[in-house]
This record gives C-alpha cells, structure tokens and sequence, in this order.
C-alpha cells in the first residue's frame, strides 16, 4: 500500500496540471462517470495520508491507492487504468488498481491535515490527546489509526517501532512520557525519511525490521506475526523491544 510519503511525490509530479483543462478522461471507473470531468479545469491537487483528491470547480474526487495500487504520470501501464485523465497541454494522470470517488465539498472541507504526518499543518499535540484518550490501544494499531498518522502505513509502523524500541503490542497507557513523545516524533520523522529515500532509490536499502530477519541490534532472529485489529504483519525484535503492558 502506498504510504504518505509516496503521495507527496504523486502531488510533486503532478503539480504542471494545476490550471489545466480536462480533454479526455475515461477507464473502468464504476463510482463516478469520469466523461463528467471532460471541460473541467484542475484547481487544486491534494494529498492527506494516502488520499490523492483532484480537485475542479463542480466536483472533487477521491483517489485511494489501496493495497496494490499504481499511477503513472505521462505514460501507461500495459493494462486498462481505472481512471485515466488528459489535459489540453497533452499530459496524462493514469490511476491503476484503486478507489476512485467522488466526495463533497463539506466532506473535502472536513479533512483534517493536523493529523497528517507530512503535512505543514501536523499537530503532536492532538496526537498524544488522541492516544492518551485510548489507554488499551496497541502501538501496532495506534500508528495505523489514520485518524491519528494519516498517512502512515505498515513498513513506517515497523521501521518506527523498531526505531524507538518498543514492542509492537504495547499499550498506550502504560508507555511512559518520553517513549510516547518518542513514537508521536518518530511517525512523523521517519515519514520524511521515507519520503528522502524513495526519492533517491534507496528506501528498501534503509530498512532495518520490516521484512527483515535478523535484528542489526541484537542479531538474532525477528519475530514475525499479524498482530492487533488490523491484523498487519509485524517485523520485531524481542529482546530490545520492549513490551509495556
């Protein structure tokens, strides 16, 4: 599933089609009738968490990439987008293997971007109230709470944990001050360090515990299991993660 980060690069590639018309929009979108965006000029393109919102005049729609999702910006895939958009200036936005729909403008209006880790508008303060308001939230649910880390997803959950040595089925009320100080910091500073080595080809070189096996700390295996509600593979050490129950 794409993260945060990769939806910033999404909007930094796609930011020329800001003041473009639409000329051609089509693919096996089923939720919306996409020849409703013939005509219509982008005024804005949005990301918050892992949501792309492409914004016109009469409508806004939603893009969720999902699990597998995909784009491809000036070329194709070799198989039918589920949206597809042209512009006057003869670029395209191809959307493959994702949520497309509309929403309203109330519903836009309503996005919270303090809790979206990458965004300017990030707010820890509303982070921690959030935790400390559920005691029995497990840290491997807590950073995936896209209502807390919008935006953070499975391989920034882990790296994070990992990072400030804390056992992915930790409770939130029994972490101590620094450590939740430590997680609520770390979501955000390891999302643009994600965002830097993704940029530079680098991210899977940078990983330390997700979809690893031998802890670099402690060098014995990682435990590896689906853990809390979201049942999210997990990447951990036992022995320099610890556990606060």
């Amino acid at each position: 599933m794409p993260e945060g980060p990769s939806l910033v690069i999404l909007k930094e590639q796609s930011a020329r089609f800001v003041g473009q018309d639409i000329v051609r929009a089509g693919g096996n979108v089923r939720a919306v009738d996409p020849g409703r965006l013939v005509g219509q000029r982008i005024v804005g393109l949005h990301t918050w968490g892992k949501h792309f919102l492409i914004e016109t005049p009469e409508l806004i729609l939603r893009i969720h990439f999902l699990l597998f999702g995909t784009y491809r910006i000036d070329e194709r895939r070799d198989k039918e987008p589920r949206l597809s958009i042209e512009t006057k200036d003869g670029g395209e936005m191809n959307f493959y293997a994702c949520a497309v729909r509309e929403i309203d403008r109330a519903t836009f209006e309503a996005y919270d971007f303090s809790a979206d880790v990458m965004s300017d508008s990030w707010d820890p303060k509303q982070a921690r109230k959030k935790l400390r308001a559920q005691p029995e939230l497990l840290a491997c649910d807590a950073l995936l709470d896209q209502d807390i880390f919008s935006g953070v997803g499975n391989i920034i959950k882990n790296e994070v944990l990992f990072r400030i040595r804390v056992h992915p089925l930790s409770t939130m009320g029994a972490l101590p001050a620094p450590k939740l100080r430590a997680l609520i910091d770390e979501a955000r500073q390891y999302s643009f360090d994600f965002l830097g080595w993704k940029k530079a080809f680098v991210l899977k070189q940078n990983w330390l515990a997700h979809a690893k096996k031998i802890c670099p700390r402690c060098d014995i295996p990682f435990k590896k299991a689906n853990l809390g509600n979201t049942q999210r593979r997990a990447f951990y050490c036992e022995r320099c993660q610890k556990l606060y129950a």
